[in-house]
């Protein structure tokens, strides 16, 4: 098989079209339809269904799918080995975050490293979502949940935890709830369940089984601001709402524990802009581990 049709075909199935592969890869339309076409005739198999809004992968496409992500991996392996990395940190970096970690913490600190590397271009994602680190939608995921499938390193950065808070102009109108059963009698602020990333995050019946928020914000830092202007009180990162004089934790709520995790693909190992990245954001996290609990 050709590499630069394999490379082509990864970009399709990631893309979901022809029009935005070719994008990604600079190319024109038809030039990224012929590779396509010339792989399937290699192949003898028809690789994507095109539909009305682009494309699917057949099963074939699918088994292919597999197999030219093992050999994208194994291509980046070697280039950094046979590039000999180590002497210089250079390119660019990826790293997605759920939103109130990368937000609050990494976005003010994470900006250093690229001052001690010039050659460094780092791209930092913060949002509700997840990234396959297998498409190459991010190079570095910190994420709630230690993977258990794929070809995946990972290591834990830090436990944290969340609690209820409100907002010191709330409390002072409404009060405070006692007791879980008292927050029937408030308004409160959460997330949107079906939304969460991870099971792990859908975390509200460890406050209260009855738990039923008026206002819900699909992103942690928005709940943070919802809280802070009087909306209800809300299950906040402690981390965050400490930062804030004008956020009150609410007495009777035992803290929530969760744990962050840093994980990118095994074939990223020998990268040496992959590694710079990876031990920088521990040691920042190191040094400040007391804030998360």
């Amino acid at each position: 098989m050709n590499w630069d049709d394999i490379r082509v075909f990864l970009a399709v199935a990631r893309a979901g079209q022809i029009l935005g592969a070719a994008r990604r890869l600079d190319l024109n339309h038809a030039t990224v339809s012929r590779r396509i076409a010339a792989l399937e005739q290699a192949i003898g198999a028809k690789l994507f269904r095109r539909l009305t809004t682009g494309t699917e992968l057949t099963r074939a496409g699918g088994r292919l799918l597999v197999v030219a992500e093992r050999m994208e991996a194994d291509m980046i392996s070697a280039r950094a080995e046979i590039a000999d990395e180590a002497t210089k940190v250079a390119g660019t970096v990826r790293i997605s975050a759920p939103d109130g970690f990368g937000v609050a913490f990494l976005a003010p600190r994470l900006w250093r490293l690229s001052m001690a590397h010039p050659e460094l271009t780092l791209q930092l994602v913060p949002v509700p979502r997840s990234f396959s680190l297998s498409r190459r939608e991010a190079d570095i995921a910190i994420t709630v949940d230690r993977p258990t499938e794929g070809r995946l390193i990972a290591s834990k950065l830090v436990d944290y935890s969340l609690k209820l808070y409100a907002s010191k102009s709330y409390a002072t109108v409404h009060g405070l709830p006692e007791d879980a059963a008292g927050l029937s009698r408030h308004r409160l602020v959460g997330y949107v369940p079906d939304l969460v990333i991870s099971p792990s995050l859908d975390y509200a019946d460890e406050v209260s089984q009855s738990w039923s928020a008026a206002f819900s914000v699909s992103a942690a830092m928005g709940q943070v601001e919802a809280v802070r202007a009087g909306a209800g009180i809300g299950i906040l990162h402690t981390f965050i709402a400490r930062s804030y004089d004008d956020l009150l934790p609410v007495p009777f709520a035992r803290p929530i524990r969760r744990s962050y995790w840093l994980v990118y693909h095994e074939s990223m190992r020998p990268t040496r802009r992959i590694q710079a990245a990876a031990a920088f954001i521990g040691d920042l996290v190191e040094k400040e581990k007391s804030i998360f609990l």
